[in-house]
């Protein structure tokens, strides 16, 4: 199920409809979404928008499975001719987005199983625990436990870690406090603050995205 909501002027209703199929193009999947746009008519014919709000649940981007991805998005430009023809909405800027993103056990075992993503698997399981390949991990508490078998090794190794926003990225710090990973987001992410709560590894930050 999804919903797009536009207030109840036609012609944001429009906008909100293509702006749901441009999301929905740039995902591999996601179970719902519902976008919330802020602005008025008069301005979105000069194709100006004052913003956009997108929640969306069980979502797969980049080979990542997210549980939730909530943002906000600061002004937009957009081209309107497209929207008449039933076409995706054509954004013209960059423009900021800011929100909050989670992922369960689960989503985070699928996603580090993925091909794209086994190289971080592997740096994790040096980084942190010496050895490959991480064979899976899980949140409890406040804390994420990786866990790693070598060859002929049983049972697997684990260790717990905590996380935190640093600069370039997400880091993992061992327990101890001996070893230490960067999982790097790259200049167009700025994270800003990342813990485990409720069962979920919960990332907050800013990001600009380039249409």
């Amino acid at each position: 199920m999804s919903d797009a909501a536009g207030a109840g002027d036609p012609l944001l209703r429009l906008l909100a409809a293509g702006l749901q199929l441009w999301l929905r193009q740039q995902c591999e999947h996601l179970d719902s979404l519902e976008l919330q746009l802020q602005g008025s008519a008069a301005a979105l014919v000069r194709g100006r928008l004052a913003g956009v709000r997108a929640r969306a649940r069980g979502v797969r981007y980049q080979h990542l499975k997210l549980d939730l991805v909530d943002l906000s998005s600061g002004a937009l430009r957009v081209q309107m001719g497209s929207l008449w023809r039933g076409q995706p909405v054509k954004l013209q800027e960059p423009f900021t987005v800011r929100g909050v993103v989670s992922f369960t056990t689960a989503g985070l075992n699928h996603s580090l199983a993925q091909p794209h993503w086994r190289p971080l698997a592997d740096q994790l399981g040096e980084e942190l625990l010496g050895i490959t390949p991480l064979v899976g991990l899980r949140l409890e508490a406040n804390r994420l436990v990786l866990a790693a078998q070598g060859v002929g090794e049983s049972p697997p190794v684990e260790v717990p870690t905590t996380v935190e926003a640093g600069a370039g990225g997400l880091v993992l710090v061992s327990a101890d406090g001996s070893h230490r990973s960067l999982v790097a987001m790259g200049p167009s992410l700025r994270l800003e603050r990342a813990s485990v709560e409720a069962g979920l590894l919960v990332l907050e930050g800013e990001a600009t995205v380039t249409p």
